[in-house]
């Protein structure tokens, strides 16, 4: 005798299910509404397919709906349901087959998250570098609020470290004084809501820094003004280059000036002492080429100074340099100021001209000494030179003074406030120069 089968709610089982249709398919539908919603920024292509897919899933949900409250009373409802899901069903196959191409193509969601990882490392190598070149750099970018409280800067800005800058304004940074001019041009900036520039001064740990500053209005997606953006220049090089410059235009108005007093003087007294003009030409033009040399060397030290050794060979190199040297020179290495080595030069010139002349350079057998040293401190400083003559024709005292003596004798004591001994002995001639500590300086 067969046993009957245990009972079994399958009618309770068969209701759930619908519910659970029910509520689900309506579920999904919101959520994809919601999605719509949200990403405005989808296709539309893909809002086509979205919807499509919205109103099968709302189809299937209402008629699970009419199936479990049997909706006998309107049979033409359930029809009307079917034909409608019929319809949604061949528009989605069309739609789905007309996308497959692009819906095929969509990448993997490994791969973009692969892309997402390299995009991402790109940015911050672009970043790195982009703050490596601004730290490396005398430009500092910031950004500014309305309150103009910074909100972020690339590298310490008007000698105050970064964290310190952050979240505060100008004037709090520098003080109400030296913020004005800052203050006004970023004022003026959100009032024309254009860019402004502007150069200011401030003083940094003693020292005076110059900064150009160029600002600009910051905006927001919606296009309203929330702050600025900026860049801070440092051209305090520059303002200091500009400031040496208008420096070396005055020193060389006053060094052309005085050259020119130099030269009027020696074409003077040149005119003065010659017998012809064949004689002053050749005189005026060998003077004006020792005046060359010195101006030579001191031209390859910027005007610095000069070094006695190489104002001495400047003067006498072709007897100094060539075989069986009639020239001796000794000495330490001592730097001249601009004005003494001018003169001294000229001195040089003069007592090798006269030796080559009458004195031992004139002659074989003739010598010439040329012997510096540094006087101690307590006898003043500075040094002596002495000019000795031996070997040469006999000497006698001169009865008149030409142009050289005066150089020697004169113009270089004056120019100097030193001593000047031309003693005209028979062995020789002898010159002694004493050189205040003054007309000294360091070597570069």
């Amino acid at each position: 005798m067969a046993s009957a089968m245990p009972f079994l709610p399958f009618d309770n089982l068969d209701n759930a299910a619908r519910w659970v249709t029910v509520l689900s398919s309506f579920a999904i539908a919101v959520g994809l509404l919601r999605l719509l919603h949200v990403r405005q920024n989808l296709s539309g292509r893909s809002r086509l397919l979205a919807s499509l897919l919205i109103a099968q899933v709302l189809m299937f949900g209402l008629l699970s709906l009419l199936v479990m409250f049997d909706g006998s009373g309107m049979p033409w409802l359930r029809s009307a349901v079917r034909i409608g899901i019929a319809t949604l069903n061949a528009i989605g196959a069309v739609a789905l087959w007309t996308n497959f191409r692009a819906l095929a193509s969509l990448p993997s969601p490994g791969h973009v998250a692969s892309e997402q990882r390299r995009l991402t490392l790109e940015l911050a190598t672009a970043l790195q570098r982009y703050e490596m070149a601004l730290r490396g750099s005398n430009v500092a970018i910031f950004t500014q609020d309305r309150a103009l409280r910074y909100t972020s800067v690339s590298k310490p800005l008007f000698g105050a470290p970064v964290d310190q800058v952050l979240g505060s304004t100008d004037t709090e940074l520098l003080g109400e004084a030296r913020a004005r001019p800052l203050n006004l041009l970023k004022r003026d900036c959100f009032a024309a809501a254009a860019a402004r520039k502007g150069e200011t001064e401030m003083e940094e740990n003693g020292s005076k820094r110059w900064y150009d500053i160029h600002v600009e209005p910051l905006r927001d997606l919606a296009g309203t003004i929330v702050g600025l953006t900026g860049a801070a220049v440092d051209v305090t090089e520059r303002k200091e280059n500009e400031q040496h410059l208008r420096l070396l235009m005055r020193e060389l108005t006053h060094r052309s000036k005085n050259l020119l007093a130099v030269i009027q003087a020696m074409a003077r007294q040149t005119a003065r002492h010659a017998g012809s003009i064949d004689e002053f030409v050749e005189i005026f033009s060998a003077r004006l080429q020792a005046l060359s040399r010195s101006h030579d060397l001191l031209v390859q030290e910027s005007w610095h100074g000069a070094s006695l050794n190489d104002m001495v060979r400047s003067q006498l190199g072709h007897h100094i340099d060539r075989e069986n040297s009639q020239v001796t020179i000794k000495g330490p290495n001592i730097f001249l100021k601009p004005e003494a080595a001018q003169n001294i030069g000229l001195a040089l010139h003069e007592l090798s001209t006269n030796a080559a002349k009458y004195g031992a350079l004139s002659v074989p057998t003739g010598h010439v000494d040329i012997i510096w040293a540094r006087r101690m401190a307590e006898a003043g400083g500075g040094f002596e030179l002495s000019w000795r003559e031996r070997g040469g024709p006999p000497v006698t005292t001169p009865t008149g003074r030409g142009f050289g003596s005066l150089v020697i004798e004169r113009n270089l004591a004056r120019a100097l406030d030193g001593e000047v001994q031309l003693e005209f002995a028979p062995g020789g001639l002898i010159c002694n120069v004493s050189v205040p500590e003054h007309h000294l300086t360091a070597e570069r």
